[in-house]
């Protein structure tokens, strides 16, 4: 053959391999939170699962025409709040649940989660999660791995009614004040009226880690069996806490203002009864140091008058005593007497 032939047919061919691949593709490459499940799909080919490749790969032959699902390997968080306004942003839930005694409570808590990286597990979960489409908040259809929002859209409809279900087991199996002591403030009747009740003594930090612990062992348990394989690895559910309807914790608040003005009142009249009571003992103190006083004088009179009466001189002795220096001429019983000084 001819060079300038040979020549021809060999750019010939590196130019069909380019279109080729430009068309079809042939290479792929994840970041380091991606793995990506690759399935056949050339004109000759099946659609079965061809590799698996890991995250943060160097680039990779992946095959012309092949179909790549890339999947999140990173831990993923999913967020229940009792802000609507959070609610909206992705990954994160509004969630209200029935307590056993009637009370629609908030819940606060955060799901932490991993995809299993397991091969055959990323296989079996392509096989079954990876091949159909999952209705997104915005009305549009999407595959699991399109993107966060296909991903989204794939937990919302397939992995949120299990975390719903182990919610309801949980917090309705418990009273609302066993979850949240400030229900002991209210109790809600039949008619669905507020009425204060008497504050009970409970632990609710107590309830709050068993209710947590068994949600944990639901979610582990029920995910498994609802999806059909271990699809997700480090499941810990953190139950932050628990809310009350507005109305309800509304009434709350007012009772709590009504026992604190309550006990306030009680602490003043205490302090007026203090108060009193100090005054009456020491008016009784005062009345029995002056009759003690009394007494004594009185006690020290009739003494004196005794002494006198055995002894008339030192009754003079005493007027004696009793008088002013500089007396120089004293007339007992002369009233006209002028007494000079010295």
């Amino acid at each position: 053959m001819p060079i300038g032939k040979s020549v021809a047919a060999v750019v010939f061919a590196v130019i069909a391999v380019i279109v080729l691949i430009s068309v079809g593709g042939g290479f792929e490459r994840t970041e380091p939170g991606q793995v990506a499940v690759v399935r056949d799909g050339g004109p000759l080919d099946d659609s079965g699962i061809r590799q698996v490749i890991p995250p943060d790969s160097g680039l990779t032959w992946v095959g012309l025409w092949s179909s790549v699902h890339s999947y999140p390997s990173q831990q993923r968080i999913y967020t229940i709040t009792t802000d609507a306004k959070r609610a909206s942003a992705s990954g994160v839930d509004e969630v209200t649940v029935p307590s056993s005694d009637g009370v629609n409570l908030g819940i606060e808590g955060t799901l932490y989660f991993t995809l299993n990286l397991d091969q055959e597990t990323l296989k079996r979960f392509d096989d079954r999660y990876g091949t159909r489409t999952y209705l997104g908040q915005d009305g549009e259809s999407r595959y699991a791995w399109d993107g966060d929002e296909g991903w989204n859209a794939f937990f919302i409809q397939s992995v949120r009614p299990v975390i719903y279900n182990a919610l309801r087991s949980q917090i309705g199996a418990a009273r609302c004040a066993e979850l949240l002591s400030s229900c002991s403030l209210v109790q809600t009747t039949s008619d669905k009226k507020t009425t204060p009740a008497t504050p009970a003594v409970i632990d609710s930090n107590a309830s709050i880690t068993r209710a947590q612990n068994g949600i944990n062992q639901l979610l582990e348990r029920d995910l498994e069996q609802l999806l059909g394989g271990r699809f997700f690895t480090g499941l810990r559910f953190t139950l932050v806490r628990v809310t009350l309807p507005p109305e309800i914790q509304a009434a709350v608040n007012k009772t709590q203002v009504a026992q604190a003005g309550i006990a306030e009142a009680a602490a003043r009249a205490s302090q007026a009864d203090v108060e009193a009571e100090a005054k009456i003992r020491q008016a009784e103190a005062d009345a029995k140091a002056s009759v003690a006083l009394a007494k004594g004088e009185a006690e020290a009179n009739r003494e004196l008058q005794e002494s006198y009466r055995k002894c008339r001189a030192c009754v003079e002795i005493d007027k004696l005593n009793a008088l002013p220096d500089g007396i120089t001429v004293y007339a007992p019983g002369n009233s006209d007497l002028v007494v000079p000084a010295k």
